[in-house]
């Protein structure tokens, strides 16, 4: 969809008696293929093409959205648009982006899309093939199956302000789950990827027999007793840690009141040395853009540094009613007013591979998987269901499963110990994370 096209829906929301407007269009075509047990599965393939409106009359604004972008639709649309903004309760901090922050000139070139397109073909046979290279890992004796997928989006923004942008984006993934089982019962283990350029995907290969492997280790886990110990967050899940930590340091939820940081602006969160930083403008990240999703140019900036939080993450509407200005943190689907988000976090790396924190450590837990996390927002208590390996004199013992692992985040956040094993795997990334003391409740 055109730059034009949506400067006339912006034009005609104006007419319509809009004071301002924003036009977003989202672009996109995917394909995905899924394999089990050699047969082929699902075949999903989507094509879409899809238009949002956001209007202001004084302080009061509404938003739509629809896939209908033909004159007549775009017509209905606006009239639609500006009758629900009018009806709209007053928002003082309402408003489009300050034309003074705006993304000018050219925009940087990211290089997140590649115009490659596998054929169905291809996407099949590397399913086909992690599938095979999982099940032919040694105890794999089932599968869930194995997919891969691309897909290709464009987004586009035009605003009254004086703003318009276009990017786009390509995306290549590939998964496999393998079931590895003996006497003793059955584990499962997966692996997967995704990237924005085809060349960046690992082999098929690698992938199924990575899957295999995971599941063929965790065979024979035990559940262990209660007790307080090191815990190890693998570098594959470790940024799930910092989840909770973004949604605390968001402008609405400090703007509420309700985060567990509100009073530690400029003040240290994490132990020295621990930086966490945010690039909008990572080559082929998953989560660069060239501006954010009100048009804002963003920029890289430490979100942590040297363990002190420097920031909150802002929107407009955040930022004004918390008396500063965004950062460029804007982040906003077709429906609905924008949110804050991240673009591409990373917790930056220290000195020691995960084998020398484990030896450090001595005897505690590596945590290999996570499910259903719990967290209360306000006070930052926080637990998460897992299973792992527990090790001993430095050294892996046995896998274990069915614990919780619980503590408080700002104490957990000042204990924290990256290790030197970052690998970006997406647009949230950490190396493995040491905790010298943590609960872990077992039988």
């Amino acid at each position: 969809m055109d730059e034009n096209l949506l400067r006339d829906v912006v034009d005609a929301a104006l007419k319509a008696g809009a004071d301002a407007a924003e036009a977003v269009s989202a672009e996109r075509r995917a394909l995905s293929i899924t394999v089990r047990l050699g047969d082929l599965e699902e075949v999903e393939r989507e094509e879409a093409r899809d238009l949002g409106l956001r209007v202001f009359v004084g302080r009061r604004q509404a938003t739509v959205s629809g896939s209908d972008i033909s004159a007549e639709g775009r017509a209905k649309l606006v009239e639609r648009a500006v009758a629900m903004a009018r009806l709209a309760p007053e928002d003082p901090y309402a408003g489009l982006a300050d034309p003074a922050r705006l993304a000018r000139g050219p925009l940087p070139d990211l290089d997140i899309f590649d115009p490659s397109e596998p054929t169905p073909e291809t996407l099949e046979a590397r399913a086909r093939t992690a599938e095979g290279a999982a099940r032919s890992v040694p105890r794999v004796t089932n599968s869930d199956g194995a997919s891969a997928s691309w897909s290709s989006s464009q987004w586009t923004m035009v605003t009254s302000g004086g703003f318009a942008g276009v990017h786009r984006a390509s995306g290549f993934s590939m998964g496999a789950s393998a079931i590895a089982g003996d006497e003793n019962g059955m584990e499962n283990g997966y692996e997967g990827r995704s990237v924005r350029w085809q060349s960046d995907l690992p082999s098929p290969e690698f992938i199924g027999t990575e899957a295999g492997k995971r599941a063929a280790a965790r065979l024979g886990a035990r559940k262990i007793a209660s007790t307080t110990a090191p815990v190890i967050f693998e570098n594959r899940l470790a940024a799930s840690l910092l989840g909770p930590l973004i949604g605390a340091i968001s402008g609405p939820s400090i703007a509420r009141g309700t985060s567990f940081l509100k009073d530690k602006l400029g003040q240290p969160v994490f132990a020295k040395g621990v930086s966490i930083m945010d690039d909008p403008h990572r080559p082929r990240g998953l989560g660069s853009s060239p501006f954010d999703d009100e048009g804002v140019a963003n920029a890289r900036q430490a979100i942590i540094e040297d363990g002190v939080l420097t920031t909150w993450l802002l929107n407009s509407s955040s930022a004004r009613q918390l008396g500063l200005e965004t950062t460029g943190h804007a982040s906003r689907g077709l429906a609905g007013p924008p949110g804050v988000g991240p673009s591409n976090l990373t917790l930056m790396p220290g000195d020691k591979d995960q084998a020398a924190l484990i030896r450090d450590a001595g005897k505690g837990l590596l945590v290999t998987s996570m499910f259903g996390p719990s967290l209360n927002g306000n006070t930052g208590d926080w637990s998460v269901g897992c299973s792992g390996f527990w090790f001993e004199g430095g050294e892996l013992a046995y896998p274990v499963n069915e614990i919780t692992v619980a503590g408080n985040l700002i104490d957990i956040y000042g204990r924290l110990v990256p290790g030197a094993d970052l690998e970006i795997r997406g647009a949230s990334n950490a190396p493995s994370l040491l905790i010298d003391g943590l609960a872990i409740a077992g039988r």
